[in-house]
């Protein structure tokens, strides 16, 4: 099938070139082959080779339907649609909005009825971005714009973490040029520096593993990406020397068991910075991001991060919820979603769900554009039940914004919180590993003076709603 999708799509695209001179079939080549490699069925690859023939060849759907079957048909179905789907950065007239929340309406629908589009979609944002630098600029800033507020996040809440690391970081200098310009310049003699000290604290660490019995099946110097780095200068006036994982070192091992032995090996002879431990196996991350981060006093008067995981939690941390896909060999959305993957909401995608059902429940665009990019796609937070029930929220958020995800009653009869077991005011900021308790007060109606506060759309909507009732 792999291959007569692509003797089919090379006839469709024969003489046509891309901006940048390639000819395209190389584009479609790209798609399929990352398709391919994050484990995808044959359909999914092949979709990958045709996703641009319906709408860019005078080859027809029902063409694709006939050689190819119903399954490839719809895929390359629901691509077309997709494309057609363009993003516009915020508007300030109301008709814009309108038609900016219209289109992300249809993206919700198309990427909610067969998840394997996301993937396909993914695959094809990454090789345009790669390639940006052939359009004219204005479509550079809309494409880079259209990443970063919407695939970038996508790709994270799928667990996806270095595809959505990827896709920020090229995005990155269209979008924030002079940042660039800066980093580049002046942070790349000290992303050597760390580098070099990197590669030389490998050997050692190694030695200190082997001397614990810890197999170490793989040790790799990572550096910071560009527009993680600034997102993080940002939070510390621009100083570097705050910065403690420019480039850290991640350690694979083989089991769970050895994760936490490795952990003690190092802290047994490099002391760690106090609060700057995080265990991710124990409380995974809601995407399922699992991992042991430390950050460690070595030698030489140096600082540095060290991340422990086994070679399952590195494919995971790669590849999310593609790999879950792949594992679980599913043929449609339906199939996948009925699982039980034990890892948190995102890992069963039931959140792609709730992003249709709620598509339907705002009739102010506005609201639902702020609703898709602040509850869904914006930087995310973690807090912890009291029953050790982990809920995912937008960073920024509050007992209110909790409470309302709870429940809308809880949210409504919120008198109180208690954070880590401490009273805390409403407006409290949460932080990634809070445990949380929600007091309530039975009968108690929600206060007008949450709204400047709440940071969850969902909440507001709730909290307005209950507001116009009691008028």
């Amino acid at each position: 099938m792999v291959r007569r999708a692509y003797e089919f799509a090379e006839a469709a695209h024969r003489g046509v070139a891309r901006k940048n001179g390639d000819d395209y079939i190389t584009h479609s080549l790209q798609v399929a082959c990352t398709v391919h490699m994050w484990g995808f069925d044959d359909a999914s690859v092949a979709a990958a080779l045709l996703h641009d023939v319906v709408e860019d060849t005078p080859r027809t759907l029902q063409e694709v339907k006939s050689v190819f079957g119903e399954d490839v048909a719809s895929l390359v179905s629901r691509m077309t649609k997709l494309s057609a789907v363009k993003y516009r950065p915020a508007s300030p007239d109301k008709g814009g909005n309108s038609r900016q929340a219209e289109n992300m309406r249809k993206f919700i629908i198309a990427i909610s009825e067969d998840l394997r589009v996301v993937f396909i979609k993914l695959a094809d944002r990454l090789h345009n971005m790669q390639t940006l630098g052939a359009l004219p600029h204005a479509k550079q800033l809309r494409i880079a714009a259209e990443t970063t507020d919407i695939y970038a996040p996508l790709a994270y809440r799928l667990g996806m973490h270095s595809l959505s690391g990827e896709l920020e970081d090229l995005a990155f200098p269209y979008l924030h040029p002079k940042e660039y310009e800066w980093l580049t310049g002046a942070i790349s003699l000290k992303y050597e520096e760390r580098r070099a000290y990197a590669e030389r604290a490998v050997p050692i660490l190694q030695k200190m593993l082997q001397d614990a019995g810890v197999t170490a099946l793989t040790i790799d110097a990572r550096a910071k990406r560009y527009a993680s780095l600034y997102k993080k200068l940002k939070k510390y006036d621009m100083d570097i020397s705050h910065v403690y994982d420019l480039v850290a070192l991640r350690v694979v091992v083989p089991t769970v068991a050895d994760c936490y032995a490795a952990l003690g090996a190092v802290h047994a002879h490099w002391p760690p910075l106090p609060g700057r431990f995080k265990d991710y196996i124990a409380l995974p991350k809601p995407n399922g991001y699992r991992s042991l981060h430390t950050t460690v006093f070595c030698a030489e008067n140096q600082v540095i991060e060290i991340q422990f995981r086994t070679w399952e939690m590195h494919e995971e941390a790669e590849l999310g919820a593609a790999a879950y896909w792949a594992y679980s060999q599913a043929k449609s959305s339906k199939a996948y979603l009925k699982r039980h993957v034990p890892r948190g909401e995102t890992r069963d995608l039931t959140w792609v769900r709730k992003l249709r059902e709620w598509s339907e429940h705002f009739r102010d665009p506005e609201e639902f554009l702020s609703f898709v990019k602040t509850d869904f796609l914006k930087d995310r937070i973690f807090v912890v039940t009291p029953k050790r029930d982990v809920i995912d929220l937008p960073q920024g958020a509050t007992p209110v914004d909790f409470a309302y995800h709870v429940h809308t009653r809880v949210g409504h009869e919120c008198s109180g919180a208690r954070v880590n077991g401490k009273l805390v005011p409403l407006n409290h900021e949460l932080m990634s590993g809070d445990v949380i308790e929600i007091l309530t007060q039975h009968g108690k109606k929600p206060s007008a003076s949450w709204l400047p506060f709440v940071k969850t759309s969902m909440a507001r909507t709730h909290i307005k709603s209950a507001l116009r009732r009691r008028q």
